[in-house]
């Protein structure tokens, strides 16, 4: 498993979905950082160090949800993909949808990867512990920037 923390930028509007997903990291076990936002404009001004995160690392990886306000996740997605210093993180889209277009379209602008959040705790933690061990036996990216 993974020696060093992974920071994640968790980018959901639902409350009940942010304590699901912090409680199966926890349950899981795993040594993540995570820093949350609420809608899609915020996320990219996260990821571009721009006004109130401006003193902040950018992620290793961003969780990225479909249907949130202001931007939703395909436009962050496609603005990431977009920016020659964003283009490189990791995105997985997170979220309830089970459309198929949903899940072509996540793939054609850039995601690594889709999940599905399962409706129970159990379920979820699953899934993050099968995610993580994806992601630290298998994969490699590139290491978070300042």
């Amino acid at each position: 498993m993974m020696n060093e923390p992974v920071e994640l930028l968790l980018v959901e509007d639902n409350e009940d979905d942010i304590v699901l997903i912090e409680e199966a990291f926890a349950e899981a076990k795993l040594l993540n950082i995570i820093f949350k936002v609420r809608d899609g404009a915020a996320a990219l001004a996260y990821l571009r160090q721009e006004g109130p995160y401006q003193h902040r690392r950018r992620p290793g990886l961003v969780l990225l949800d479909i249907n949130m306000p202001k931007k939703n996740g395909f436009e962050v997605l496609q603005a990431m993909k977009a920016d020659p210093l964003l283009q490189s993180l990791p995105v997985v889209m997170l979220t309830t949808s089970d459309r198929e277009d949903d899940i072509v379209r996540s793939y054609t602008d850039g995601a690594c990867s889709y999940i599905r959040k399962p409706i129970s705790l159990e379920q979820f933690t699953q899934a993050v512990k099968d995610f993580e061990i994806y992601w630290t036996m298998v994969s490699r990216v590139p290491p978070a920037t300042s």
